[in-house]
């Protein structure tokens, strides 16, 4: 299976409901690289890179968050793959 990366935006109640630590949690779990982090106008950002069904199945997870979250909208776009090891909150 081949290696994808993703780049975007997530939206809606998405901060202070731990969106950004539970991310890095099903990430790991699926041996994704990447990082995610906080925005300024309440929406978070997110690079996501690994092998196609594991990002997607990540991809599937954003949309539904933790418990807390609402998420209103996810928008990521393909990029190339940038060889990043690990998986890291951006503070």
């Amino acid at each position: 299976m081949a290696r994808i990366c993703l780049h975007g935006y997530i939206s809606g109640k998405v901060q202070g409901v731990y969106y950004r630590q539970s991310t890095q949690e099903q990430a790991e779990r699926l041996d994704i690289d990447g990082w995610i982090r906080n925005l300024e106008d309440e929406r978070v950002e997110l690079l996501i890179e690994g092998e196609e069904d594991a990002v997607r199945e990540l991809e599937k997870w954003l949309a539904r968050g933790p418990v807390k979250a609402k998420v209103a909208a996810v928008e990521l776009k393909p990029m190339t793959p940038q060889g990043i090891t690990g998986f890291i909150v951006r503070r």
